[in-house]
């Protein structure tokens, strides 16, 4: 990967603030996710991209709005990019959701507590995908998705053609990204962290 090519990219929400009072959907960042956002906003790795794409989730704007604002360019929202569904068990406790979200991704083909199923959600997220990139024209730039580390992974999954699994989740905390060709759809390389916009790098 160079400087120069034509890329697409899809970011994690970095860290936010477990409300249990509130719908996950609307959780926020907390105060090192805002501030993780805040130090990329100049970054010369995200200087050709000309469209940012959100989830509709809190969480994922708070992340993509900051970055458009800093590149001056497109932002749209995409509603049907949310996380995995997980409204059926509401909020749980982090050690009972590691192995809820184990079992998601191990069974992937299951409604694993009530959950949306792996396979749908990696449909979803790789629909929307596919239909915001049909509307793009390459030559205007890099795209820039913004969303979610559970449907990211999925992606990842599909764009690199290899079954669902765990292993290929991003790190705790969240905040990271891959990138893919724009013409190939295929991965460059795997999960990065956001820090690494501050950095030209080659791989």
């Amino acid at each position: 990967m160079t400087p120069d090519s034509n890329l697409v990219r899809y970011l994690s929400h970095p860290q936010i603030i477990m409300d249990v009072e509130k719908d996950v959907q609307r959780w926020s960042l907390n105060e090192l996710g805002c501030t993780r956002v805040e130090a990329v906003l100049g970054s010369e790795h995200l200087r050709k991209t000309s469209l940012v794409i959100s989830s509709g989730e809190t969480k994922a704007i708070e992340t993509a709005e900051p970055i458009a604002k800093a590149l001056n360019c497109e932002f749209a929202i995409r509603e049907n990019m949310y996380e995995n569904d997980r409204s059926a068990t509401g909020f749980l406790p982090p050690d009972e959701f590691e192995k809820v979200a184990d079992e998601f991704f191990a069974k992937p083909n299951n409604n694993v507590r009530g959950w949306e199923k792996a396979v749908d959600a990696q449909i979803r997220v790789l629909t929307e995908v596919q239909a915001c990139l049909k509307h793009h024209d390459p030559s205007k730039g890099d795209v820039l998705f913004v969303g979610h580390g559970g449907v990211g992974t999925l992606l990842y999954c599909a764009l690199s053609d290899i079954e669902i699994d765990r292993s290929y989740d991003q790190p705790a905390g969240g905040g990271n990204f891959f990138a893919f060709d724009q013409e190939t759809l295929k991965p460059l390389h795997g999960w990065l962290p956001m820090e690494q916009f501050l950095n030209l790098f080659e791989s």
